[in-house]
């Protein structure tokens, strides 16, 4: 009786480890994922506002070039205006989407249980609903 029993306890036991194993797998995998996709989010802003900066320049140096033309231009002055407010928010938003990546990073709700499961105590660790509204 004792040998009926105990074969279904050692199965489950194997089951488990497996299982387990191939949890921590998928967990190395999503922190590689999650770092890779980090790297590019941050190269390409980077790059972006980079570009926005050289966009500026340029719109500056055409304003320079408008005003030395005649008065039929005043249109391709009035789209340089509007281009630079343009070109100024995005650079701004560039700017705010750095420093909330910075600040925060992409840190999924998985990542987070799956730290807080793997027995790290991190006071930051919120309860929150799919919808980023706290549980109780």
């Amino acid at each position: 009786m004792v040998t009926l029993l105990t074969i279904p306890v050692l199965v489950s036991a194997l089951v488990a480890l497996v299982t387990g194993i191939s949890a921590l797998r998928a967990g190395s995998r999503l922190r590689r994922t999650r770092a890779a996709l980090r790297s590019h989010l941050y190269s390409e802003i980077d790059r972006l506002a980079h570009r926005a900066t050289e966009l500026e320049k340029s719109l500056a140096a055409l304003d320079a070039r408008a005003q030395a033309l005649p008065a039929l231009v005043s249109e391709l002055q009035q789209n340089l205006a509007v281009l630079r407010v343009l070109t100024n928010a995005l650079g701004t938003s560039l700017l705010q989407a750095q420093r909330i990546l910075s600040f925060l990073g992409p840190r999924s709700y998985l990542a987070r249980a799956f730290e807080t499961g793997a027995g790290r105590s991190d006071s930051r660790v919120s309860h929150e609903g799919e919808d980023g509204t706290p549980e109780p």
